[in-house]
């Protein structure tokens, strides 16, 4: 019939010329260069608007009642609005993707297939199920969506609707947003739907109500378990872009010996070099190690539903990561002649600030999408990258010249969480004296108490607890030859001793610099302290910017890229194989998931590869990953993610059930652990509530298998080279749970945002913290000449100890872009999720939890202005706001989204 009529009256091209949406462009899981733009998307003249609403769902969900009249099956109908997301890419092609078969399926009326599921059995034990096709209907300029419309006929017996399956008959697929049935029933699906013509089983979505395992209607039991076996994969084949595979594997793809034998790196997880685990990809393996996975370029394979890439504008992180990392660094790097150039003048920093970069054109585009960088053209061939200037030197230009700043930054700067109380004396090494030389520290009580100047004794001092360290003398130690052997980049094992004045801030008194044997060379290590005459205070210069390096390095190792990125993946992976979607538990956790499995694909992909950004710009060059893996064996524990219990691990607190937070803080003005407590308490608080209402008695969570389930496969699975430590939590009670929860959402929200989002404003002017250091001490083994262009010039010995020109502007332009909150950003608190909303007692919990935080912002605004809180207010100081939960668009210094999102 079709047929005849396109031959009797319209060429079938005229006939695929009438409007349809768009749907996603190409079979790949691509980031798209170009921005969505809705002016492309015409609406056709005979259409008409969607009315439709999100109505949720309640207690009698799904309830049909008609008239019963013998001897005939009454239905009754009900009505479905589909609302579908235009992706960017097809949208901007302006064509029908999937050609003449998409083309027809839509003039057929038959765009989808839907089938209602009831919670109900029929008499025979089977399942009821009634089905109806959808076709496209509009697109609704109000909210950017298109809407797609079917009627079911649901007979009288049908009983309560639980689930619903979904064929997709287009060839490429879609992104469903919500389907809406006018009784009561919502779907939120949020969800990639694969085309049929790549995998024929139908995509399955439940209600918004939960269910744990034990409570999940009959009908539904086993479509739960299925939906949940499509997730999980056999672990086998090469992933595809359209697939939602959950599987693990080892960091096997952060070395490229296919390139080049050099750029060859060792596999992180195992025994050898102990690691979570990553999401498996399943590429063939490298012809030259068949250790080492492949490498790629995008597309790479991360689950569908975590790609929301082609429906995201411009201002999304991991596209606009990659615009740096594509055209930034590599535009920068071709104008450099000399790589290991450094910085001739202090004044030749400023320039990048005040002046800019010209830098040629690139032909890719992707300049376009970073207004703070790139600032016009001073002429056809040539662009200006030119750099904000960062906020603590735009309001104290030498702010991180001085000692005080230099140490208030451990408390509110960027690296919070590594400074430690000073509990035993003398220092003492664990590392083996016969390879690494004497354990014992070289700063001495006599050093101490001649710095402390009178105030007390070395003994009194730690009685009152007064001494406190940043102490990266056993993990670097052990890495110091083999980095020297590196060209352009240089390694000590540090320790920095500082002291708590009667004003609650700190003073540094010593840092000292320990290089191992080395060569038939003994130990050497050197004590350096704040000094009154010019060698030595160009001494004590250069050694705080050794450790800043360090520190640097730690941080984004470890503090950041370790403590979030990394540990977050196995909970990921783990809640979408073992909890189905309508678990509550899962329903709590996914919005703490978003984005983070494709920003963590990117930074494998070129942040912490061989050679990537990480491994060019700091101290330890190729070691910097195997210094992570050291990290995660000997210092990550699970039980010490929480807030409180980190503070407590590191001294810098004690248990205390009378204070707000249950502790007691050793430094009462410690601006991360303030701020950061009333979070932590506020997201405990909400697990609770959440929690209890889910899991009434204990006996609930040890009997719910899917539970059970995903926290076993984590710790065994995910931090499978961790199993067997004896501090993970048990997971019997309401506590267990409500204990394991905060920590995954502290980590993906709090902890993340306080080592993120303040990178450009404490790093963008590299001298406050560089992140390489090139050269030695001037007073390590000198040379007559070296020491004679020390004493000359010792600020162009600083200098070349700063990172090159090319390291440090390729740095400032990806902390840019990682201290940037997008347009689509979503803070802890905001939004209300669908399920919850859906659940009274939920939805008034969430209500108090998003009013805890609104009064966050308003205690944290008040202690800025305090000025005996000398730690966040004073002359010249950029106020602690990290933790303020919410954020306008770009580099603020500010907000907390739910999760690792950039």
């Amino acid at each position: 019939m079709l047929k005849s009529q396109i031959n009797h009256s319209h060429s079938l091209q005229n006939l695929l010329s009438i409007h349809k949406p768009f749907v996603s462009g190409d079979t790949t899981n691509h980031t798209s260069s170009s921005a969505y733009s809705p002016a492309i998307l015409r609406q056709h003249a005979s259409t008409k608007k969607s009315n439709a609403t999100r109505v949720q769902s309640t207690s009698n969900v799904g309830s049909i009642k008609a008239i019963s009249i013998p001897f005939l099956s009454r239905t009754t109908s009900v009505k479905c609005v589909i609302t579908v997301q235009p992706t960017i890419s097809s949208a901007l092609a302006g064509v029908s993707v999937g050609g003449v078969v998409d083309g027809v399926t839509d003039l057929l009326g038959r765009s989808f297939l839907l089938e209602l599921v009831s919670n109900d059995l029929d008499s025979k034990g089977n399942q009821k199920t009634v089905k109806a096709y959808a076709r496209y209907e509009a697109l609704d300029f109000n909210i950017n969506v298109y809407t797609y419309k079917c009627d079911f006929d649901v007979p009288e017996d049908f009983g309560e609707i639980g689930a619903v399956l979904v064929e997709n008959e287009y060839s490429k697929k879609m992104f469903f947003n919500t389907i809406v049935l006018n009784n009561g029933v919502t779907f939120t699906c949020e969800s990639w739907i694969h085309s049929k013509y790549d995998n024929p089983e139908k995509r399955i979505f439940f209600t918004n109500k939960s269910y744990l395992p034990s409570e999940t209607p009959k009908a539904l039991k086993s479509l739960r378990e299925k939906d949940m076996e499509s997730l999980r994969g056999n672990g086998e084949g090469e992933r595809q872009s359209f697939e939602r595979i959950y599987d693990y594997d080892v960091y096997n793809d952060l070395g490229a010996p296919d390139l080049n034998l050099s750029l060859a790196r060792p596999v992180l997880g195992g025994d050898e070099h102990p690691y979570p685990r990553r999401c498996r990809t399943g590429r063939k393996m490298s012809s030259k190690d068949p250790l080492t996975e492949s490498r790629t370029v995008l597309p790479f394979y991360v689950p569908a539903d975590e790609d929301f890439s082609e429906i995201k504008g411009v201002n999304f992180g991991a596209r606009t990561l990659y615009s740096v990392l594509h055209a930034v660094v590599p535009t920068l790097d071709s104008i450099v002649t000399d790589k290991d150039k450094g910085f001739p003048l202090f004044t030749s920093i400023d320039l990048l600030f005040n002046e800019g970069v010209n830098v040629p054109s690139p032909d890719n585009g992707l300049l376009s999408v970073l207004p703070r960088l790139v600032k016009g053209a001073t002429d056809a061939a040539n662009t200006v990258i030119k750099f904000e200037t960062p906020e603590t030197i735009d309001r104290d230009t030498f702010s991180w010249f001085r000692d005080e700043e230099f140490c208030r930054q451990m408390l509110a700067g960027l690296n919070p969480c590594s400074i430690q109380l000073v509990t035993e004396w003398p220092l003492t090494s664990k590392l083996d004296p016969e390879i690494y030389g004497p354990a014992e520290s070289a700063i001495t009580k006599e050093i101490v108490e001649e710095e402390i100047k009178g105030f007390m004794t070395l003994e009194e001092a730690l009685a009152q607890k007064k001494l406190f360290m940043l102490d990266y003398h056993d993990l670097l130690l052990p890495y110091v030859n083999k980095i020297r052997e590196l060209k352009g980049t240089t390694l000590y094992g540090s320790r920095t001793l500082m002291f708590l004045t009667p004003t609650g801030t700190l003073r540094p008194l010593a840092i000292e610099l320990t290089r191992p044997p080395s060569d038939g060379k003994p130990q050497w290590k050197h004590v350096y302290t704040p000094a009154w005459d010019a060698t030595g205070a160009w001494l004590w210069k250069l050694a705080k910017a050794h450790v800043l390096s360090h520190d640097s390095g730690y941080h984004q190792l470890v503090s950041h890229w370790l403590r979030t990125h990394c540990v977050a993946e196995p909970y990921i992976i783990a809640t979408n194989r073992q909890l189905s979607q309508m678990h509550p538990i899962r329903r709590l956790l996914l919005p703490h998931f978003r984005y983070t499995m494709q920003i963590n694909a990117l930074a494998r992909l070129l942040l912490v590869n061989a050679m990537g950004v990480i491994e060019s710009t700091f101290s330890p060059g190729k070691y910097c990953m195997q210094i992570c893996s050291d990290a995660y064996d000997q210092l990550w524990r699970f039980d010490h993610e929480a807030l409180p219990a980190d503070l407590i691990s590191r001294g810098m607190a004690v248990e205390d059930p009378t204070a707000p937070n249950g502790v007691k803080l050793t430094i009462e003005d410690y601006p991360f652990a303030n701020d950061g407590l009333l979070i932590f308490d506020a997201i405990k608080q909400w697990a609770t509530s959440y929690v209890n209402h889910y899991y009434p008695q204990a006996s609930l969570v040890e009997s719910d298998e899917e539970l059970q389930a995903w926290w076993n496969e984590i710790r065994t699975v995910g931090h499978g080279d961790k199993k067997d430590e004896p501090w993970w939590p048990q997971l019997k009670t309401q506590d267990d749970l409500i204990e394991i929860v905060s920590n995954i959402m502290w980590v993906t929200s709090g902890h993340h945002s306080a080592v993120n989002f303040g990178q450009y404003d404490f790093a963008g002017y590299f001298p406050n913290r560089p992140t390489m250091s090139r050269t030695k001490m001037p007073d390590e083994d000198p040379t007559e000449e070296e020491w004679e262009s020390f004493i000359k010039r010792p600020e162009d010995v600083l200098l070349k100890c700063f990172p090159s020109q090319i390291q440090a502007t390729q740095v400032m332009a990806v902390l840019d872009v990682l201290s940037s909150h997008s347009s689509d950003e979503e803070y802890i608190g905001g939004n209300i999720e669908a399920a919850w909303e859906a659940e009274p007692a939920i939805k008034a919990a969430f209500e108090e939890f998003r009013g805890r935080l609104n009064e966050l912002e308003a205690i944290i605004d008040s202690r800025n202005t305090d000025p005996n809180l000398k730690n966040r207010s004073g002359a010249g100081l950029v106020p602690y706001q990290l933790l303020k939960p919410y954020s306008e668009n770009g580099v603020t210094g500010r907000g907390v989204p739910n999760s690792i999102s950039i």
